[in-house]
């Protein structure tokens, strides 16, 4: 990867593949924004189940496959706050999103998201003038 010519200022890079050999890389350790995609293999689905929550971080996660169980069994098992299988960047506003581990705090969309912005409260009035009756009669 390169700084593009036609962004010879600022924080631009252009799409990049790293051929990652080592899960311990910067690349690989790190949350990157940007249009960088750092490669790994591996030979097990309990290897790559390994390696996807190797990570601090968990904002999102992607799961390609034509197996619909090793698919549900991934998306339960993988640290990550949305998990796309076949598809990635998926979202709406009814559906809560946001990561786990240091990916964020709390969630967008969905009711998660309003109990976020808003605290419950019970509130007991009595509108009786009467006594008020024995409550462990």
């Amino acid at each position: 990867g390169k700084r593009p010519d036609d962004h010879p200022h600022g924080f631009y890079y252009a799409p990049t593949i790293i051929d990652a050999q080592d899960a311990g890389l910067p690349c690989v350790k790190e949350e990157l924004f940007g249009p960088v995609l750092s490669v790994l293999t591996f030979d097990t689905e309990a290897e790559a189940l390994a390696l996807a929550n190797d990570t601090p971080f968990g904002l999102a996660s992607g799961v390609f496959t034509t197996n619909l169980a090793k698919a549900h069994r991934m998306a339960r098992d993988i640290h990550a706050g949305a998990v796309w299988v076949n598809t990635y960047r998926a979202v709406s506003p009814l559906v809560p999103f946001g990561g786990y581990g240091q990916s964020g705090l709390g969630r967008e969309g969905g009711l998660d998201a309003i109990r976020d912005y808003t605290r419950s409260k019970s509130v007991w009035i009595r509108i009786s003038d009467e006594p008020i009756p024995d409550p462990f009669v």
